[in-house]
């Protein structure tokens, strides 16, 4: 059961990665990086609703395997922690605009 639990939390970073492709660009800029290599994270960004879908199905598999095998009551704070993750990754997606804006009003 513990591989399948950091499977969920390498599926939920993965997420949280892909939903702040465009958020992360504008931050490292913020702190002094360069923005040459920023043309990477167009393809990326493509990608990040398939990725969260993905994440979300698989932490509600998880959720569902560990209450018919019973372990919930041991997994539930882990289990919590992975949904937490893909949680801000969805609110991040769906904030991204108005994230970007504010980090533009930033610079």
């Amino acid at each position: 059961m513990q591989k399948y639990l950091s499977l969920n939390y390498l599926g939920s970073l993965s997420a949280l990665g892909v939903a702040t492709c465009c958020v992360l660009p504008m931050t490292m800029m913020l702190l002094g990086l360069g923005g040459s290599w920023l043309a990477i994270f167009g393809k990326v960004a493509a990608a990040s609703y398939y990725v969260l879908t993905i994440s979300t199905a698989l932490v509600a598999i998880s959720w569902l395997v560990s209450y018919r095998r019973g372990f919930l009551p041991t997994l539930k704070w882990r289990l919590a922690g992975t949904t937490l993750i893909t949680g801000v990754a969805w609110v991040v997606v769906f904030n991204e605009a108005r994230i970007n804006d504010y980090l533009i009003m930033q610079m």
